[in-house]
């Protein structure tokens, strides 16, 4: 019993022991966090803070890629490409004590030392520097494989556009941080361009990113526009009109191509030239005239007076206007006619233009309907095209005109118009009446409904007694092999200061085939110099260039067989 005891007693005293080692390690593991604890934040807030600036978090910006622009065919005509900014943190460089890297940095740039060091200088607090901008990303790469403390780059995105001149005026421009600016990039800004992201990132003692932490919140790119423009037909609308503003020394010119059948603009080129990609050295304006241009129409706005006299009943396709001796009088002005017609019926009265005759049918109209018709063409109103700026013109209300009033805008004076609403109402006359907004944007699928403005009846003799004008009047040199041309030229005097000068405006609007319209064009040539300058003379020959190439791309079946060979045919469908 005596020996059990004590083995008892030996087995008490160990485990006490033990008890008390383990009390003490537990105590000096205590003591040492405390005193650690201590040392920390009396004796190290130095060290602390400086560990704390080498790993410091940060929220950066993720740029979002803008929405590439495509022709109807899928060719892409402006893009977003990668570009980096070198930037730097002039603090943490000078943290660094580096500065003596300077002159390398400069060197590896390409840019100048002592423009950097002034740069750097001016702006000694600042956390973000720009050193240079939009470096392809190998190039930034490279800068930022050397290490330099402080230094870091900076993704963003160029724009990039494949077709230059061809389609600048068209597409317009964006600025350096790849925001819209002109044309389409603005005027389909809400849908190009993207949402930036944000993210949080842990950066190094000399500012380099060493992980990202989270995603703030996700960056949403841009979307992709297609738009209804032909690329094929807008460089035959580039060359030619390029051509003909170069041939007649003109100051400007303009083209639009619409696709009558949907209201789609297929082309449309301004003169002088502006490039995109070039914008620094391109030395032209940005301004398109085919949008944002307003004048007088003069007589290619007659159509749609003869238009409302047909709508009214008071005329018919074979009328007789009796123009006397070619002389008119409104008020106190005399309006006459370069070569006096007689009592000439209406294809002979388009054909020639006859001044006195719009006047006769304008002052027998009801004013109040004719102001209707042409404010349901679209005249004195701002187009449903999205594109950015563009005016309405100038239609006055019907309730100020006096008479000497309705015989100036009967051939296109007293009134302000832009080419695009040209082309729109002549676009609604070739749908048989129905007016569709014209649109930047691809159709897919049925073009929308429209609304009929015109009897189909209306359209359909207006459009036959305008081939007169092709066949025997103003714009013969508007012709296409094998195809019925209807259209309507118009020559305008320019009024500066209130006075009208001997500068011009020549004009022409047509469509192809006439039998069912498919093309509408319209094209402007302002100021001609070279001698030329009536619209039969300076922009009619442009239309039937552009149509002779557009026709064949689309496959558009001649309408006038008989000038046209079965060999001709055969041909134009096999290329």
């Amino acid at each position: 019993m005596k020996g059990r005891r004590s083995e008892a007693q030996s087995s008490a005293r160990q485990f006490r022991m033990r008890g008390y080692v383990v009390a003490a390690l537990f105590g000096a593991a205590a003591a040492g966090l405390v005193a650690r604890a201590a040392y920390l934040q009396f004796f190290a807030v130095d060290y602390l803070q400086q560990k704390g600036r080498a790993a410091t978090s940060k929220l950066v910006t993720v740029k979002a890629r803008r929405g590439t622009i495509f022709d109807r065919n899928g060719e892409a005509l402006a893009v977003s490409v990668p570009v980096d900014s070198i930037v730097i943190d002039v603090p943490e460089m000078k943290k660094a004590d580096a500065e003596d890297f300077l002159p390398t940095l400069a060197h590896v740039l390409g840019v100048d030392a002592n423009w950097l060091e002034n740069r750097i200088t001016a702006h000694a607090e600042s956390h973000r520097v720009l050193l240079k901008a939009r470096m392809d990303p190998d190039e930034a790469a490279r800068v930022m494989a050397l290490h330099f403390p402080g230094v870091s780059s900076e993704r963003a995105y160029k724009r990039y556009y494949s077709s230059g001149e061809v389609t600048g005026h068209l597409l317009g421009m964006t600025d350096f941080d790849d925001k819209g600016q002109e044309g389409l990039e603005f005027g389909y800004e809400s849908v190009l361009a993207g949402e930036d992201g944000q993210k949080r990132v842990f950066t190094d003692g000399k500012g380099r990113v060493v992980s990202e932490v989270e995603s703030k919140r996700p960056v949403r790119p841009g979307e992709d526009l297609y738009t209804s423009i032909d690329l094929r037909i807008q460089y035959l609308a580039y060359r030619e009109l390029k051509a003909a503003v170069q041939e007649y020394g003109a100051k400007s010119g303009s083209v639009t191509v619409v696709d009558a059948h949907t209201g789609e603009v297929l082309a449309q080129a301004v003169q002088p030239m502006f490039n995109p990609n070039d914008r620094e050295h391109s030395g032209r304006g940005y301004r398109n005239l085919a949008m944002l241009d307003t004048f007088e129409p003069g007589s290619a706005f007659k159509s749609f007076w003869v238009a409302a006299g047909l709508e009214s009943g008071k005329i018919n396709k074979d009328s007789i206007i009796d123009t006397g001796a070619g002389v008119i009088k409104v008020a106190d002005h005399t309006f006459k006619d370069e070569h006096p017609i007689g009592a000439a019926p209406l294809w002979l009265v388009l054909a020639k233009s006859s001044n006195v005759a719009l006047a006769r049918i304008g002052l027998m109209l009801n004013r109040e309907d004719v102001y209707t018709l042409l404010s349901n063409l679209g005249f004195g109103k701002v187009s449903e095209a999205q594109y950015p700026a563009e005016p309405g013109g100038k239609l006055p209300h019907f309730s100020r005109w006096k008479e000497i009033d309705v015989a100036a805008m009967s051939h296109g004076y007293s009134v302000s118009v832009t080419p695009f609403q040209l082309a729109s109402a002549y676009t609604t006359l070739a749908a048989g009446g129905v007016k569709r907004p014209l649109t930047f944007r691809r159709v897919d699928g049925a073009p929308p409904a429209g609304t009929r403005v015109l009897s189909e009846r209306t359209s359909r003799d207006l459009v036959d007694l305008l081939q007169s004008v092709i066949t025997d009047g103003t714009a013969k040199k508007a012709q296409v092999r094998g195809y019925h041309i209807a259209g309507k030229t118009g020559t305008v005097q320019k009024n500066t200061g209130g006075t009208y000068q001997k500068r011009y405006r020549g004009i022409f609007a047509g469509m192809v085939p006439a039998s069912d319209p498919r093309l509408v064009a319209l094209i402007v040539i302002d100021e001609p110099t070279s001698g030329k300058y009536y619209g039969g003379d300076v922009a009619a020959p442009i239309f039937s260039n552009i149509m002779q190439g557009a026709l064949r791309l689309l496959s558009v079946m001649p309408d006038d067989m008989d000038k046209v060979s079965t060999q001709m045919v055969q041909s134009e469908i096999v290329q």
